[in-house]
């Protein structure tokens, strides 16, 4: 019978709590509320990153093949694709060491010299021809190599898309707000916005929607002194880009 009595104190005192807590007094009160908000779009844009590497013992003539391949594999494209925007970029001579070997002692090291010389150079190749794109890139791969490639949004498509992003992070406050209005008795009414901080700390910062990668080095691999061959067209899915947004709202209730 006392644990009885003991368990209805405390619900008592429970429901006297809760009671007191949806009477607190929220005049005047200012609420931080964060809110998000996203917006999905295929994407559109394409950059590829082709290059050309050469391996010599006579410096020029590598970097003569070099010159001529690249020529050639910047011809392709403009034909495959002529609306597509070409960059070259990166161009290194580096020269090639033989391996060494460790000298008997008292031996002073050799001085180095390079038994070859390797040159090489990237092309960057962006294009809104995704339709286009395996053709390209199978056309410039009879002479270049796929050095990497990454799919994003073109800057119209962003800058169209803000307005949406925008939208959806608005509203997305104000649903907040709503909620926050119900749980505290008040209504959406009594709630007047204050501050709204898009940046939201900085933390979503974006960039024009396309993920643009640094060329990696060209992988060495012998090559023979032919014509461009054939080469199978490769498969690409460009997928979807997702742009996110975040800000923060002070909330001030009457």
């Amino acid at each position: 019978m006392t644990v009885m009595k003991s368990l209805a104190a405390a619900a008592a005192l429970a429901v006297a709590g809760i009671a007191s807590a949806q009477t607190l007094p929220t005049n005047g009160a200012l609420v931080v509320v964060p809110a998000f908000g996203e917006v999905k779009h295929a994407n559109d844009q394409a950059v590829a990153i082709l290059a050309i590497e050469e391996q010599d013992k006579d410096k020029a003539a590598a970097a003569s093949r070099v010159n001529q391949k690249m020529k050639q594999g910047a011809e392709l494209v403009k034909k495959a694709d002529p609306q597509a925007s070409l960059k070259t970029q990166g161009y290194y001579t580096y020269p090639v060491y033989p391996d060494e070997r460790p000298l008997p002692n008292g031996q002073p090291p050799k001085a180095r010299v390079p038994t070859a010389w390797r040159v090489g150079q990237y092309l960057q190749v962006t294009t809104t021809s995704l339709d286009k794109l395996p053709k390209t890139v199978a056309a410039a791969q009879g002479i270049l190599t796929l050095n990497g490639i990454q799919f994003g949004l073109t800057p119209e498509t962003t800058k169209q898309l803000d307005d949406q992003r925008i939208a959806a992070t608005y509203q997305n406050l104000n649903e907040r707000i709503g909620s926050i209005a119900k749980a505290m008795g008040r209504s959406l009414g009594d709630a007047v916005v204050d501050t709204i901080d898009f940046e939201g700390s900085g933390n979503y910062a974006q960039n024009d929607g396309f993920a643009r990668a640094a060329p990696a080095p060209v992988a060495m691999m012998m090559r023979k002194n032919m014509e461009a061959a054939d080469v199978a067209e490769p498969s690409f899915e460009p997928g979807d880009m997702v742009l996110n947004m975040r800000l923060v709202a002070k909330v001030r209730f009457k």
